[in-house]
């Protein structure tokens, strides 16, 4: 397995100048519904990038295959690639973002579930912990149950997404040299947020 830390062709963090050719994402996504649900809500100007999320409920080697083909059949600038840990074996989701990162895509993933990155909004988190015990973890952080595929999720998270990209770039730092399938809990969902928002007013 390769040792060489992950995004290295990372993209400008500069803020956009909206005068500048609109940008045209694809984002693929394993998840049916809750991280397509979770992107769209992004309130980007269609004017400035068109953010084109699909949802597959495939695993991450077929995922990255289909962003490859889409791809091919448009011209997108950045094509990311959204996918879990999950019960997907080690050697496909290593496999996945390596394939990934040589078609010059980027990797939003997660190590174990998506839901690690909305429990980052609220506290720092450096222990594994069952996929179904972030359900309800987030159940009591946000006082309610949590409802998967949730399309107000982006909403109710918003005001503390500073607090999770803070969170999330702490935890990913903690991993030298990087082994995803290892690396658990891990994401890099923050990085496509931090991307989307360049392009948000």
């Amino acid at each position: 397995m390769s040792k060489r830390k992950p995004y290295s062709r990372g993209y400008s963090s500069r803020k956009v100048d909206t005068k500048e050719v609109r940008q045209r994402f694809l984002i693929v996504c394993e998840g049916e519904k809750t991280e397509p649900n979770y992107f769209r809500s992004f309130r980007v100007p269609k004017n400035v990038a068109e953010i084109d999320v699909k949802g597959l409920g495939k695993n991450p080697s077929k995922l990255v295959n289909f962003a490859k083909e889409l791809n091919q059949q448009e011209e997108y600038d950045q094509v990311w690639c959204v996918f879990d840990r999950d019960s997907w074996t080690p050697e496909d989701f290593n496999n996945a973002i390596n394939n990934a990162e040589n078609q010059g895509f980027q990797v939003a993933y997660s190590n174990e579930a998506f839901e690690l990155w909305y429990v980052l909004h609220f506290e720092f988190i450096n222990t594994g912990i069952p996929r179904s015990d972030y359900l309800k973890k987030l159940g009591l952080l946000l006082n309610r149950g949590y409802k998967k595929n949730s399309e107000t999720i982006y909403d109710e998270l918003l005001d503390q997404q500073s607090t999770a990209i803070r969170n999330a770039t702490n935890l990913l730092n903690q991993y030298d040299p990087h082994i995803p399938a290892q690396d658990n809990p891990c994401t890099t969902v923050h990085l496509l947020v931090q991307e989307l928002n360049k392009f948000i007013k």
